[in-house]
């Protein structure tokens, strides 16, 4: 999705945590027109979870017929974006030619490098109908030495992403490596994303990660002496065999990796150099990004 705002960096509720909790983050829902968005990351509290640098939760959301995600196309550079549905369909384009509707349990991975335009719309087929839409959206800093790769887009059908069972709990590992299996969806740094089902009373010990955060999608959890409530994230202390049990049935995702150092972010850049987000937004200002083929005539303007 596109930023509606310049400044991405808003301000959670927050307290601190005990035990191997550091910190809990708790979103503010925001309307975008009968569609609720919920961004954790990045806030002021805290800007980064590895290399996790956004962290947006769409929806749930129901959808009359003519209704539905229309996101204009919109630039990025210097990150790669991770899209992943649990319900719903989003048709995503971009200016590489790639034309890929995303499914529940696929993940799209879109490598801005030195620069992109992509639009998220959905198909005729989806929005002729009533329709839902339910899901996350990431964004991933790039290592400096990839920050300036040429674009690239990935596709990864639901089919090749690893699951397992771990106690019972089935368990996606959607990017990096956990509880024996590894991920085909490639990584330009150590990355950990995975996707739990809970039910009510079962308990999971947690990967291991140099940083981790939890998010709970739907349900209700408790770590040592802190609840964590639906759609509050934990950012959790670098302490190995933490362990999460269900009060009710929850699904959860996890999100970690290595640190990347600070970046600068704005809009729809992120970037080690803030010289680079000047010049991306006078680019866009100036239309020197490429079009996106099938979506060439409407776009986002930068805000102000």
């Amino acid at each position: 999705m596109s930023n509606q705002e310049v400044v991405v960096e808003h301000d959670c509720d927050s307290s601190a945590g005990c035990g191997a909790i550091e910190l809990v983050l708790i979103p503010k829902d925001k309307d975008l027109g009968g569609f609720s968005v919920r961004r954790t990351l990045p806030s002021k509290q805290r800007k980064t979870v590895g290399p996790w640098i956004f962290f947006d939760h769409m929806g749930p959301a129901s959808f009359p017929a003519g209704k539905g995600i229309n996101v204009r196309p919109h630039p990025h550079v210097n990150l790669a974006t991770v899209t992943y549905l649990f319900e719903g369909e989003i048709l995503h384009r971009d200016s590489l030619g790639s034309l890929q509707p995303i499914q529940p349990g696929d993940v799209n991975l879109m490598v801005a490098g030195k620069g992109i335009v992509h639009s998220e719309r959905e198909r005729p087929e989806i929005t002729s109908r009533d329709h839902n839409l339910h899901g996350l959206q990431l964004w991933l800093a790039l290592p400096e030495a990839d920050e300036e790769i040429e674009p690239a887009f990935y596709h990864y059908p639901s089919a090749d992403i690893p699951s397992v069972d771990v106690d019972g709990i089935p368990v996606r590992v959607i990017m990096g490596e956990a509880y024996g299996v590894a991920s085909p969806v490639k990584t330009y740094a150590e990355t950990l994303y995975i996707e739990a089902r809970l039910k009510a009373g079962q308990t999971l010990t947690l990967p291991d990660s140099q940083e981790r955060a939890l998010y709970v999608v739907e349900g209700a959890l408790q770590a040592r002496d802190t609840s964590i409530e639906q759609h509050n994230m934990v950012i959790l202390g670098n302490q190995t065999g933490v362990s999460i049990t269900a009060t009710e049935d929850s699904l959860i995702a996890l999100v970690g990796g290595e640190p990347l150092g600070k970046r600068y972010i704005e809009w729809n850049f992120v970037s080690s150099r803030k010289e680079r987000i000047d010049q991306a937004k006078a680019d866009w200002k100036a239309g020197r990004f490429p079009k996106v083929p099938g979506d060439e005539e409407e776009f986002i303007p930068m805000p102000e």
